[in-house]
């Protein structure tokens, strides 16, 4: 085997390490974010009930009905 021959074939090895290690690396990384780590999750859409809404409502009105007598004065 000629001396470039084999520094090719070690080259093209250690791209398949490489290549190997960052699949690794990446699996890594989602199977952290499963078990609470650093990274950020992505929450699914919030849905409120109704008797939320009515109360959120309710206490938006008395706030400006409040801004409005104020604003009277």
């Amino acid at each position: 085997m000629k001396l470039s021959e084999l520094i090719a074939a070690i080259d093209s090895e250690i791209d398949r390490l490489k290549q190997a290690r960052s699949l690794l690396a990446g699996i890594e990384t989602h199977s952290s974010a499963k078990r609470g780590g650093h990274q950020s999750r992505r929450r699914g859409k919030r849905i409120l009930s109704a008797q939320a809404r009515a109360r959120i409502s309710a206490a938006q009105k008395k706030r400006w009905a409040a801004q409005k007598r104020a604003a009277k004065r």
